[in-house]
C-alpha cells in the first residue's frame, strides 16, 4: 500500500477517533497546527525498524515544538500479530532510554487488534488504543506535563474513554469508517 494511503487512513483515525470522540483531548491542538509527523517505515526486520525509531526519536528531540510536536511512527507490515508488537514493544520503550532521551520523549502503541491483558479481545474497551496499523506515538515529555496541567483529571481520561468505546461499541467505531489492512479480533 501507498505510503500516501496509509497516512491518510491514519489521518481518518485521528480525526474521527482521537479527536473526533476526544480520546485524546490534548492531540487537537497539535493537529490543527500541524505538529504531527506522521512516518510510514518499510524497514524489512525489527532490527532495522528499531534503528528507524532511533532516528525518528533522536529527529523528534532535536526539532522545535513549535514545527513537530509529536510523531506517529507506523510499520503497516512488520508487526501485523498484536503479540509481536507487544513482545517488540519492550525494545521500543527502552530506545529512548539507549539514546540519553529519558525523561525527554517517551514511547507510546497503537495497533489494529490492540488487547488490554486480561479483557476479552472483542472487548469494546480495546478500541481506546486500536489504530488502522501498528503505530509508535513518539511523544515530548514536557508537551505531556504542559497539556496535564490545563486538564484539570488527568486521571480521568482513561475511564472515561472506556466509557466512549463501550457506549460506541464495534458497531459505532466501524461506522466511524476507519480503515485498517490488519482485520481487529
Amino acid at each position: 500500500m501507498p505510503h500516501a494511503d496509509i497516512i491518510a487512513a491514519t489521518r481518518i483515525w485521528l480525526e474521527k477517533a482521537v479527536i473526533g470522540l476526544n480520546l485524546c483531548p490534548f492531540a487537537k491542538s497539535v493537529y490543527v497546527k500541524d505538529q504531527i509527523r506522521i512516518v510510514v517505515s518499510d524497514a524489512p526486520h525489527m532490527d532495522a525498524f528499531l534503528e528507524t525509531l532511533d532516528a525518528e526519536l533522536q529527529l523528534l528531540a532535536d526539532t522545535d515544538p513549535a514545527i513537530t510536536d509529536t510523531t506517529l511512527l507506523i510499520h503497516p507490515t512488520l508487526f501485523a500479530d498484536f503479540l509481536l508488537f507487544n513482545d517488540f514493544l519492550e525494545h521500543a520503550e527502552a530506545a529512548p532510554i539507549d539514546l540519553g532521551l529519558d525523561g525527554v520523549l517517551q514511547v507510546a502503541s497503537f495497533h489494529p487488534q490492540f488487547c488490554f491483558a486480561d479483557t476479552d479481545p472483542n472487548d469494546p474497551s480495546n478500541l481506546t488504543n486500536r489504530a488502522p496499523y501498528p503505530t509508535l506515538h513518539l511523544i515530548r515529555e514536557a508537551s505531556i506535563a504542559k497539556a496535564v496541567e490545563s486538564f484539570p483529571n488527568p486521571e480521568a481520561i482513561f475511564e472515561r474513554n472506556i466509557e466512549v468505546v463501550n457506549a460506541l461499541g464495534h458497531a459505532g467505531w466501524a461506522a466511524l469508517g476507519i480503515p485498517s489492512a490488519v482485520p481487529p479480533t
